[in-house]
């Protein structure tokens, strides 16, 4: 298994460097991973540094915690893609999940998903499947499969639950065909992102991608 092209090289700390995007991209490149995923602020310079390769710049918007009113999600996405994004991954709002208005996450996306198709752009939900349930993550599938999304996306990394093969085969059970995965959060090591891959997984958001391709062990907690 080519596990390299599973992965989204990934730095999303609030005390990201320039020198920490510099030295990620590098690896991005060397190791041939399908993406590095960085904030908002930093999309532009990491173009420019995975340019000539095959390695597409992913950012976050409303990230983390995805309570920022559409509007605002709007404006980030637009940002994202004049400086030059790939991929989009949504946090979408756990507060309306939580609160059973899924009329207001039908209009959220049926709003986002215009203007990302029409810059034919990859756009990845987020929806913390660690702090739902099962109930809430069928409907979640519903909803977004139904919208046409590129990827739903087990995790945002700062829930203290992340991506577990579980929820990968629970969301493979109800995606449509089309629909991919990209589980993220708390993936340390090879076994278990192989595990995640054989669950129904087509990327690993984490940031300890160089480990995990070289079975080095990892301690520290990764996205």
């Amino acid at each position: 298994m080519q596990l390299n092209q599973y992965i989204d090289h990934t730095i999303l700390k609030p005390t990201t460097l320039l020198a920490d995007i510099t030295k990620l991209c590098t690896e991005a490149k060397e190791y041939q991973f399908a993406a590095v995923c960085i904030p908002p602020n930093f999309v532009k310079k990491a173009k420019s540094l995975v340019a000539g390769s095959h390695v597409k710049v992913a950012t976050v918007i409303g990230f983390p915690f995805g309570y920022s009113a559409v509007e605002a999600k709007i404006a980030e996405i637009l940002l994202a893609m004049v400086d030059g994004a790939d991929e989009l991954d949504v946090v979408i709002n756990i507060s309306a999940i939580k609160n059973n208005d899924w009329l207001y996450l039908a209009n959220e996306i049926n709003h986002i998903m215009p203007i990302i198709r029409a810059k034919n752009k990859v756009i990845k939900i987020i929806i913390e499947s660690g702090i739902l349930t099962d109930d809430e993550i069928i409907k979640c599938c519903e909803i977004y499969g139904l919208a046409g999304i590129d990827y739903l996306k087990t995790s945002t990394g700062y829930a203290e639950k992340g991506a577990t093969v579980e929820v990968v085969k629970l969301f493979r059970l109800h995606l449509p065909e089309q629909v991919q995965i990209k589980a993220s959060g708390g993936i340390r090591d090879y076994a278990f992102a192989k595990a995640l891959i054989d669950a129904g997984a087509t990327r690993l958001g984490c940031s300890a991608g160089v480990a995990i391709v070289q079975g080095t062990p990892v301690e520290e907690k990764g996205y």
